[in-house]
């Protein structure tokens, strides 16, 4: 009888905190899905490549060495 008082407990015990840890994954989802990444930034933004060449005017060579220094 005792072991069986336990085995319940353990597994109330479980139960609670699988649904505790699940609500709160929900609740971290919704609040992030709020978020939007691709907004325009705001203030001041730097471009996140110094060179400001476009694809068009890049030599081949230099597409490799971006290529390379990326890790793309």
């Amino acid at each position: 009888m005792k072991i069986l008082f336990h085995t319940m407990k353990a597994a109330i015990l479980f139960v609670a905190c699988t649904a505790i840890f699940y609500y709160g994954i929900l609740w971290v989802t919704d609040e992030l899905s709020e978020f939007h990444r691709y907004d325009v930034p705001e203030g001041n933004a730097l471009k996140a490549s110094s060179v400001a060449i476009s694809d068009e005017d890049r030599s081949l060579l230099q597409r490799l060495t971006l290529f390379l220094l990326d890790g793309e």
